[in-house]
Protein backbone atom coordinates (compact mmCIF):
# COMPACT_ATOMS: atom_id res chain seq x y z
CA UNK A 1 0.00 0.00 0.00
CA UNK A 2 1.19 3.31 -0.90
CA UNK A 3 1.79 5.98 2.00
CA UNK A 4 -0.59 8.73 2.41
CA UNK A 5 0.80 12.15 0.61
CA UNK A 6 -0.73 14.85 2.47
CA UNK A 7 1.35 14.45 5.32
CA UNK A 8 4.59 15.54 5.57
CA UNK A 9 7.72 13.06 7.82
CA UNK A 10 6.31 14.76 11.26
CA UNK A 11 2.53 13.71 10.97
CA UNK A 12 1.26 17.10 9.27
CA UNK A 13 -0.89 18.03 6.53
CA UNK A 14 0.59 19.93 3.45
CA UNK A 15 0.73 20.38 -0.26
CA UNK A 16 2.02 18.30 -2.74
CA UNK A 17 5.11 19.56 -3.70
CA UNK A 18 3.97 19.02 -7.72
CA UNK A 19 6.86 21.09 -9.02
CA UNK A 20 9.11 18.52 -10.48
CA UNK A 21 6.62 16.22 -11.37
CA UNK A 22 6.92 16.32 -15.21
CA UNK A 23 3.56 17.55 -17.32
CA UNK A 24 1.32 14.74 -18.80
CA UNK A 25 -1.96 14.40 -20.48
CA UNK A 26 -4.51 13.40 -17.81
CA UNK A 27 -7.92 11.77 -17.50
CA UNK A 28 -10.22 10.51 -15.17
CA UNK A 29 -13.77 9.17 -15.41
CA UNK A 30 -15.76 8.83 -12.53
CA UNK A 31 -20.08 8.43 -11.97
CA UNK A 32 -22.36 8.42 -9.58
CA UNK A 33 -26.47 7.74 -9.41
CA UNK A 34 -29.65 9.47 -8.14
CA UNK A 35 -32.83 7.95 -7.34
CA UNK A 36 -36.44 9.12 -7.03
CA UNK A 37 -39.75 8.23 -7.31
CA UNK A 38 -41.12 7.47 -10.45
CA UNK A 39 -42.96 10.89 -10.76
CA UNK A 40 -40.28 12.93 -10.05
CA UNK A 41 -38.24 10.96 -12.43
CA UNK A 42 -40.87 11.21 -15.44
CA UNK A 43 -41.11 14.94 -14.79
CA UNK A 44 -36.94 15.29 -14.93
CA UNK A 45 -37.16 13.05 -18.00
CA UNK A 46 -39.94 15.01 -19.80
CA UNK A 47 -38.32 18.25 -19.36
CA UNK A 48 -41.28 19.78 -17.90
CA UNK A 49 -40.03 20.85 -14.63
CA UNK A 50 -41.50 24.41 -13.71
CA UNK A 51 -37.67 25.62 -12.61
CA UNK A 52 -36.37 24.30 -16.07
CA UNK A 53 -33.92 22.27 -17.95
CA UNK A 54 -32.77 20.20 -14.87
CA UNK A 55 -30.15 18.23 -15.99
CA UNK A 56 -29.34 21.10 -18.48
CA UNK A 57 -28.62 22.83 -14.95
CA UNK A 58 -26.95 20.25 -12.95
CA UNK A 59 -24.48 19.84 -16.02
CA UNK A 60 -23.34 23.28 -16.04
CA UNK A 61 -22.80 23.09 -12.45
CA UNK A 62 -20.95 20.20 -12.69
CA UNK A 63 -18.47 22.13 -15.00
CA UNK A 64 -18.50 24.76 -12.33
CA UNK A 65 -17.74 22.08 -9.69
CA UNK A 66 -14.95 21.03 -11.66
CA UNK A 67 -13.52 24.47 -12.22
CA UNK A 68 -13.66 24.90 -8.40
CA UNK A 69 -12.24 22.03 -7.36
CA UNK A 70 -9.58 22.96 -5.31
CA UNK A 71 -11.74 25.82 -3.49
CA UNK A 72 -13.58 23.19 -1.95
CA UNK A 73 -10.96 20.45 -1.25
CA UNK A 74 -8.20 22.04 0.97
CA UNK A 75 -4.96 20.50 -0.50
CA UNK A 76 -6.22 20.03 -4.00
CA UNK A 77 -4.15 22.04 -6.83
CA UNK A 78 -5.68 24.49 -8.72
CA UNK A 79 -5.36 22.99 -12.25
CA UNK A 80 -5.98 24.53 -15.71
CA UNK A 81 -8.89 22.17 -17.14
CA UNK A 82 -8.61 21.25 -20.62
CA UNK A 83 -11.70 19.32 -20.89
CA UNK A 84 -14.57 18.61 -19.06
CA UNK A 85 -18.09 16.38 -19.96
CA UNK A 86 -20.95 15.35 -18.32
CA UNK A 87 -23.09 12.77 -19.58
CA UNK A 88 -26.85 11.68 -17.93
CA UNK A 89 -27.92 8.39 -18.05
CA UNK A 90 -31.59 7.84 -17.63
CA UNK A 91 -32.85 4.96 -15.72
CA UNK A 92 -36.69 4.92 -16.40
CA UNK A 93 -37.42 1.26 -15.00
CA UNK A 94 -35.50 1.89 -11.89
CA UNK A 95 -36.55 5.71 -11.47
CA UNK A 96 -32.83 6.91 -11.52
CA UNK A 97 -30.28 8.98 -13.35
CA UNK A 98 -26.88 8.08 -13.41
CA UNK A 99 -23.79 11.04 -14.15
CA UNK A 100 -20.53 10.19 -15.74
CA UNK A 101 -17.82 13.17 -15.79
CA UNK A 102 -14.92 12.63 -18.08
CA UNK A 103 -12.21 15.39 -16.96
CA UNK A 104 -8.68 16.35 -18.75
CA UNK A 105 -5.88 18.71 -17.50
CA UNK A 106 -2.39 18.51 -19.02
CA UNK A 107 0.23 19.05 -16.00
CA UNK A 108 1.87 17.74 -13.17
CA UNK A 109 -1.18 15.99 -10.61
CA UNK A 110 -4.28 13.90 -11.49
CA UNK A 111 -8.15 15.30 -12.31
CA UNK A 112 -9.14 12.57 -9.96
CA UNK A 113 -10.67 15.60 -7.74
CA UNK A 114 -12.61 16.92 -10.79
CA UNK A 115 -14.34 14.39 -12.18
CA UNK A 116 -15.41 12.84 -8.95
CA UNK A 117 -16.39 16.59 -7.34
CA UNK A 118 -18.64 17.64 -10.66
CA UNK A 119 -19.97 14.58 -10.43
CA UNK A 120 -21.50 14.98 -6.63
CA UNK A 121 -22.37 18.57 -7.27
CA UNK A 122 -24.36 17.61 -10.85
CA UNK A 123 -26.45 15.11 -8.18
CA UNK A 124 -26.78 17.64 -6.06
CA UNK A 125 -27.90 20.20 -8.48
CA UNK A 126 -30.65 17.66 -9.61
CA UNK A 127 -31.71 17.40 -6.26
CA UNK A 128 -32.04 20.61 -5.00
CA UNK A 129 -34.42 21.25 -8.08
CA UNK A 130 -36.32 18.38 -7.37
CA UNK A 131 -36.56 18.67 -3.69
CA UNK A 132 -39.96 20.37 -3.48
CA UNK A 133 -41.30 17.54 -4.62
CA UNK A 134 -39.40 14.19 -3.39
CA UNK A 135 -37.02 15.24 -0.91
CA UNK A 136 -36.42 10.99 -0.66
CA UNK A 137 -33.98 11.16 -3.73
CA UNK A 138 -30.76 9.08 -2.75
CA UNK A 139 -27.47 9.73 -4.03
CA UNK A 140 -24.95 6.81 -3.81
CA UNK A 141 -22.82 4.63 -6.26
CA UNK A 142 -20.28 7.68 -6.71
CA UNK A 143 -17.04 6.52 -7.75
CA UNK A 144 -13.50 7.31 -9.37
CA UNK A 145 -13.99 4.40 -13.02
CA UNK A 146 -11.07 5.15 -14.70
CA UNK A 147 -7.56 7.34 -14.39
CA UNK A 148 -4.87 7.61 -17.09
CA UNK A 149 -1.79 9.95 -16.99
CA UNK A 150 1.23 10.54 -14.69
CA UNK A 151 3.80 8.45 -12.80
CA UNK A 152 1.25 5.48 -12.29
CA UNK A 153 -0.11 5.46 -15.27
CA UNK A 154 -3.65 3.65 -16.04
CA UNK A 155 -6.00 2.66 -13.53
CA UNK A 156 -9.72 0.99 -13.76
CA UNK A 157 -11.92 0.19 -11.00
CA UNK A 158 -11.71 -3.90 -10.40
CA UNK A 159 -8.22 -4.43 -12.19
Amino acid sequence: MNKLTHFDTSGQAHMVNVGDKPNTHRVALATGKISMLPATFQMVEAGNHKKGDVLGIARIAGIQAAKKTSDLIPLCHPLALTHVSLDFQLNSAESNITCQVKAETTGPTGVEMEALTAVQVALLTIYDMCKAVDRGMVMGDIQLLEKSGGKSGEWKVGK
